[in-house]
């Protein structure tokens, strides 16, 4: 019986996916090979949707929180004799009474982080990547240089190569690129070390400059 929770993807045997790799003008220069157990695995929805939620929670801020009596840092000294002083009675100095004491049913927080597991993870992101391959939405170019810091000439190189809503991974810190495309919206540049899972499926087009597929399949492999 054919699993419903598996996303259509062609399956190619002991074959390698192969693309094209392009320059910034658009045109066809070589074509390189993909890893298969890494750019063409069975695409499990669900598992894709476990690791995004983590992503999402994670970038949650916790909610307000408060230090209880117990929190507070002092001594448990009382501050002075029960009887004789003609003052009230008094405790010591976490007291919620006094100024910098603990607080009475404050909130305590709450935090929305938590972690899969590794694998999980790591197989999420093999996915996404195999999802974007599928749907034809991945392109690889030879390279992404820029002479200056200068929008003007990163938008002309999108227009190019007609990309509107884009993800663009590099293999190492690129300065004039992440500047020149920090303004430009629908476009995000990451370095191959910060790919994830959430950001693969939330731009309709995966750019990778060719130096970074190796760094991905290392990481990957692994």
């Amino acid at each position: 019986m054919k699993d419903t929770n598996l996303l259509e993807f062609p399956q190619t045997g002991d074959t390698m996916p192969v693309v094209d790799v392009r320059n910034t003008k658009g045109k066809k220069v070589k074509t390189v090979d993909l890893a298969e157990s890494i750019f063409n695995v069975p695409v499990k929805p669900s598992l894709l949707h476990e690791v995004v939620t983590m992503q999402l929670a994670n970038r949650r801020a916790a909610t307000a929180a408060v230090k209880h009596r117990s929190d507070v840092k002092g001594s448990r000294r009382k501050l002075f004799r029960q009887k004789g002083t003609g003052r009230a009675r008094r405790g010591d100095i976490k007291s919620p009474l006094l100024r910098g004491g603990g607080v009475v049913f404050g909130p305590d927080g709450r935090n929305y982080a938590f972690r899969a597991p590794k694998k999980v993870r790591k197989l999420a992101l093999k996915m996404a990547l195999s999802t974007k391959l599928g749907a034809s939405e991945l392109m690889v170019l030879d390279e992404l240089e820029l002479k200056q810091i200068k929008t003007k000439d990163f938008v002309g190189i999108l227009k190019s190569l007609k990309l509107t809503n884009t993800l663009i991974v590099a293999d190492t810190k690129n300065q004039n690129l992440e500047l020149s495309s920090r303004n430009v919206p629908n476009v995000k540049v990451l370095r191959a070390e910060g790919l994830n899972v959430y950001d693969i499926l939330k731009y309709e087009t995966l750019v990778l400059l060719e130096p970074a597929i190796k760094y991905i399949e290392r990481r990957l492999a692994a």
